[in-house]
C-alpha cells in the first residue's frame, strides 16, 4: 500500500514538473517573492502599509483594483507564500456560492486543527453577485478567512458596501515601459524559467515595441515575447528576434509607429495640443493614429470631456455636453463605428472658441484654499434650522437676491479675510461675460 502511494506521489510530482516546464512563459516568470516583483512601488514598496503588514505577518483583507497584467494575482500568491497562508483561488466567473462556502468550511477546520490562516483569492470579484458577496461577509468579519479580491472594475460600484468597508482597497497602475523592460530582461536571462540557457537575443527596436505595445500589461508582453521566440528560426545556434517578428506576434503591424517608450503620451499630447491650437486636420490625424494603434476609445472620449472644460469652457457652452454625449456614444456603439463619433467631436472641439478662464479661476481659488485652510463661513450665509443657531446670528442679514433688483442685494459671499478676491476673469471674450 505504501509502495503504491509512493508511486502515485512520484507520478504526481513528475506530472507537476512537466506541466511547470511546459507552462507559458508568463506563468513561469511569475515572481515568487516581493523582491522579484516589479512595479507598484506605492502599494508594496518599502515602507508602505501593505509591505509592513506582510513583513509583520499582520495581514488584513484587501482588494486589488487595477488593469489586466498589473500584478493582482501575482501579489496575492506572493502574500500567501510570505505569510505562510493557505491559498484558495476562486473565480468570479466560474466559482459558485457552494464553492465559496466549501472553502470557508475547510478554512475553519484548517484554523482549528493547524492554526493556519486561509487566504481566499477572489479573482474578478466584481462578477460575484450580491448573494455570493453577502455569503462571504461574515467569515471575513470574524477572521475565519482573509480575503484578497482582484478586480478591473471600480469596487465602489461592483463590491457591496459592507464587504468594501471591511477591506482596504489598493489601486494598481498600468506598468510603465521601464517595468516591462525589466520583466523582459529577466525572461531573457533567467536560466531556470526563461531563456537564460538558450542563445536568444531581441534587437533594440523589437524590445522597445514589446514595452510599449503591451499597454502596461506584463502578461501581454511576455506572451508576445514567447510567440516571437518560438517563431524565430535558429541560425548558427542563436535565435535573433527582430522587430518584424514581434510586430507579427502582436498581430498589429501598425503598432510600429510606437518607437519610443513615451510615444503613447507623446501622441495624446499632440492630439490635445492640436485641438487647443484649433487645427482640426492635425487633431483628426492624431485621433486616427491612436485608434489604429488600438487605443481605447473611451480613454479618448474622457480626454475630450476634460478638454471641453479646461480649454473651451464658457467660450462655447455646448462643448461639454457634446463631449459627454460622445463618451456615451462610444460606450453604446463601440468600435469601429464610434470612431465617427470621435472624429465628429474632435473637429467640433478643434474649431470652436477657446477659453481657459474657468480652469485658471479654479486653480487660483484652490491655491488660496490651501493657504487659508478653514476660514469660517460668514454668519449671514449660514442656515439657521435651530433656535440656538438663530440666537447666534446665523442667517441674519442675508439678502435673498430675487427680492432685490440690480445691485441693491449685493453682499459678500467669501470669508471675511478673502473679501474682494477675484479668481474668474472673463477678459475680452464676449462669450465669458457675466
Amino acid at each position: 500500500m505504501v509502495y503504491y502511494q509512493s508511486m502515485a506521489d512520484l507520478f504526481s510530482a513528475r506530472l507537476a514538473a512537466e506541466i511547470a516546464t511546459g507552462a507559458p512563459l508568463a506563468d513561469r516568470m511569475r515572481p515568487r517573492r516581493l523582491n522579484e516583483f516589479v512595479g507598484q512601488e506605492t502599494v508594496v514598496g518599502a515602507g508602505t502599509i501593505l509591505r509592513q503588514a506582510i513583513d509583520n505577518d499582520e495581514l488584513f483583507s484587501i482588494i486589488f483594483w487595477g488593469p489586466p497584467g498589473s500584478g493582482k494575482t501575482t501579489l496575492a500568491r506572493i502574500i500567501a507564500d510570505q505569510t505562510k497562508s493557505y491559498f484558495v483561488a476562486l473565480s468570479g466567473v466560474l466559482s459558485s456560492k457552494d464553492d465559496l462556502l466549501t472553502a470557508v468550511k475547510e478554512a475553519a477546520e484548517r484554523r482549528k486543527l493547524h492554526r493556519q490562516r486561509t487566504i481566499i483569492f477572489a479573482d474578478e470579484i466584481h462578477r460575484w453577485n450580491k448573494a455570493q458577496q453577502d455569503a462571504l461577509l461574515p467569515y471575513v468579519e470574524n477572521g475565519i478567512v482573509t480575503l484578497i479580491g482582484a478586480t478591473t472594475e471600480n469596487p465602489s460600484f461592483e463590491v457591496i458596501s459592507p464587504l468594501l468597508s471591511r477591506t482596504k482597497v489598493f489601486v494598481l497602475e498600468r506598468l510603465q515601459p521601464e517595468h516591462l523592460e525589466a520583466i523582459i530582461s529577466g525572461a531573457l536571462t533567467d536560466p531556470e524559467r526563461g531563456y537564460g540557457q538558450e542563445a536568444v537575443s531581441v534587437e533594440p527596436a523589437a524590445r522597445e515595441l514589446l514595452t510599449t505595445a503591451a499597454n502596461g500589461d506584463a502578461r501581454a508582453a511576455l506572451n508576445t515575447l514567447e510567440i516571437a521566440v518560438k517563431a524565430t528560426p535558429a541560425a548558427k545556434g542563436e535565435k535573433a528576434v527582430t522587430l518584424k517578428t514581434v510586430a507579427e506576434a502582436y498581430q498589429k503591424p501598425h503598432l510600429l509607429y510606437d518607437k519610443k517608450g513615451e510615444e503613447h503620451y507623446n501622441v495624446i499630447s499632440a492630439y490635445i495640443k492640436s485641438m487647443r491650437g484649433s487645427d482640426p486636420d492635425a487633431a483628426v490625424y492624431w485621433l486616427g493614429r491612436m485608434l489604429a494603434a488600438g487605443e481605447d476609445p473611451l480613454f479618448l472620449a474622457r480626454r475630450m470631456v476634460i478638454f471641453a472644460s479646461e480649454d473651451v469652457s464658457m467660450a462655447d457652452v455646448h462643448a461639454l455636453p457634446l463631449a459627454v454625449a460622445c463618451m456615451q456614444a462610444c460606450d453604446l456603439v463601440g468600435l469601429p463605428e464610434c470612431a465617427i463619433n470621435l472624429a465628429h467631436v474632435t473637429v467640433y472641439l478643434a474649431t470652436c472658441p477657446k477659453s481657459n478662464e474657468t480652469y485658471v479661476a479654479y486653480g487660483q481659488a484652490l491655491t488660496e484654499v490651501k493657504k487659508t485652510l478653514n476660514e469660517p463661513v460668514p454668519l449671514h450665509l449660514r442656515n439657521a434650522p435651530t433656535k440656538l443657531m438663530k440666537e447666534l446670528g446665523y442667517h441674519q442679514g442675508y439678502k435673498y437676491p430675487h427680492n432685490y433688483p440690480g445691485q441693491e442685494g449685493k453682499q459678500d459671499y467669501l470669508p471675511k479675510k478673502l473679501e474682494g478676491r477675484k479668481y474668474y476673469d472673463p477678459k475680452a471674450n464676449p462669450f465669458l461675460k457675466h
